[in-house]
Order: structure tokens, then sequence, then C-alpha cells
């Protein structure tokens, strides 16, 4: 039990700091002009490799510019996130691109959609018993 807390905590640490090198850490403009959120981090039990879950604000091209960015950042991220954990071995870092956001607009456009359509209906039956 005590593995998994600790596996927390430093999920927490690496959610927390990796916040703050994209904040300030990175010079890229394309990160820096574009809202970027950590959903979620995954740390395996052997602490050794992190999976960070972002969810990117912006059109297809955009996300997949800013995507390729991190990605292509990942050997600074470690490196900067080995330095201020103070960890002896600093996780392999890898990027997943979070859609949840997208999908939850998406069910609540197609949730709209159905209430337009049943008040439309209801309108419709209401004309026609008058």
């Amino acid at each position: 039990m005590a593995q998994s807390r600790r596996v927390e905590k430093v999920a927490a640490l690496i959610r927390k700091e990796m916040s703050h090198l994209l904040l300030n850490g990175l010079r890229d403009h394309r990160i820096q002009s574009t809202m970027i959120t950590i959903t979620d981090v995954e740390v395996s039990g052997d602490l050794q490799h992190c999976k960070i879950f972002v969810s990117i604000f912006g059109n297809t091209d955009q996300r997949n510019a800013v995507f390729s960015e991190l990605e292509a950042s990942q050997v600074f991220l470690k490196g900067e996130l080995g330095r201020r954990l103070q960890m002896r071995r600093a996780p392999e870092v890898v990027f997943k691109l979070d859609r949840g956001m997208e999908k939850g607009t998406s069910v609540l456009d197609l949730l709209g959609q159905l209430e337009d359509e049943r008040k439309a209906k209801n309108t419709d039956l209401s004309e026609k018993q008058v």
C-alpha cells in the first residue's frame, strides 16, 4: 500500500512541475501561446515511466503542431524533471493527447440538438391539436 501512495505522490509532483515547465520552461512560442491542460499523469510502479495526458485547445493544425513540439522536447523535460524532483533516475516521459474535452463538447452539442428536435416535435403536436 505504501508503494501506491508513493507513486501517487510522485505523479502529483510530476503534474505540478510539468505545469510549471510548460508555463515558463519552454521558449517555443507555439507552446507559450496555446492553452495546454495536463489532465492526468500515470506513473509506473517502479517510477521509471510516466505518461502525461494533455489536452490542447485549438484547431486540429494547431493541436498537431503543439503536440509534435511537446514530443520533440521530451528529453529536455525529462532532464528538468530529474533536476527539480531530485530523483535518482528521472522517469521516461511520454505525452498522450487526451481527447476527452473534445468528446465532452461533441456530446453536449448532440444533446442540444436532441433537445431542439424534441421541442420542435412538441410544438408540431400542439399545433395539430389546435
